[in-house]
């Protein structure tokens, strides 16, 4: 770290946080913490330093996985359930904000909203939003429940984001975990090729569309999956699987879970006549790093 002549503090390049997930020594953290790092060290809790070698990352996700070396057994993380978390809930930020002396520091706060959406280079991320403290450094630390469980890996990448803290669901994580290890990115990233937007009162009746409810389909990709299925622009998906949509974040949920090549039935309304189409999903163009 550095200070300016009125002895502030500002972060030294490369500084993040993470947590170990099991005990063979790998490591969640952030794919902005170690993008650019020639060389990891890694200081756990007790002072220990290590040697940090990448395994696998997701520019997507905005996650990755690193890998330390032990002789002795290391303590790691509970990781819980993001899908349970409720608004309001109490929630605790683990990390070393600017890379202080003195080993991590915890801030709490509540969770303010489940699925806020931000664009980033490779498009939309849908992050945990809370008033918990994270600050620089505090990039990859995890965002636990009051029973410890990580629920979130924090990122710090909105520079107008002051007083307002976001995470990466620790189910987003959970997903690609597993590959990032054995392939070192993500291989299964199913994709269907659509745009949506959340249909409300006030765009049905300004568009005169036949209901108020699920998701408009404002564009469709060429040779995607939906493409090849004839969903087109203007179509009103109102079901996914039997699951009905009142959100576009639970398509891309649901599409999250599934794999490559499995086929979904999605249920449209084309200006009033309802119909199912069977898709079968296929790779995300944009898997690579």
């Amino acid at each position: 770290m550095v200070k300016d002549q009125l002895l502030r503090i500002f972060p030294v390049e490369g500084v993040g946080s993470g947590v170990i997930i099991d005990k063979k020594g790998y490591i969640l953290t952030n794919n902005h913490v170690i993008e650019k790092a020639n060389k990891l060290k890694v200081t756990t809790t007790d002072g220990n330093v290590y040697d940090g070698i990448v395994i696998g990352t997701d520019n997507i996700t905005d996650l990755a996985i690193i890998k330390i070396e032990s002789k002795e057994a290391l303590s790691y993380a509970e990781l819980g359930n993001s899908d349970e978390l409720k608004i309001g809930q109490i929630v605790i930020a683990i990390g070393n904000p600017f890379g202080l002396d003195g080993g991590p520091s915890v801030t709490a706060g509540i969770i303010s909203s489940l699925s806020r959406k931000l664009q980033f280079e490779r498009g939309i991320m849908e992050l945990v939003q809370t008033d918990a403290s994270i600050n620089p450094g505090n990039s990859g630390g995890p965002l636990v429940n009051t029973k410890g469980q990580v629920i979130g890996i924090n990122t710090a990448k909105m520079p107008y984001a002051q007083g307002i803290g976001f995470a990466v669901p620790i189910n987003v994580a959970k997903l690609i975990i597993n590959d990032l290890i054995m392939n070192g990115r993500v291989t299964n990233r199913p994709w269907i090729g659509i745009s949506t937007i959340k249909i409300t009162s006030e765009l049905a009746n300004s568009y005169g569309l036949p209901t108020n409810e699920g998701s408009l389909i404002a564009e469709v990709q060429k040779d995607g999956p939906a493409y090849h299925s004839d969903l087109r622009k203007g179509d009103i998906i109102e079901s996914i699987d039997g699951i009905k949509v009142t959100d576009p974040f639970q398509i891309s949920n649901h599409i999250r879970k599934r794999n490559i090549k499995d086929r979904i039935i999605i249920r449209i309304n084309r200006y009033g006549k309802k119909m199912d189409k069977e898709i079968q999903l296929m790779s995300h163009p944009t898997n690579f790093n």
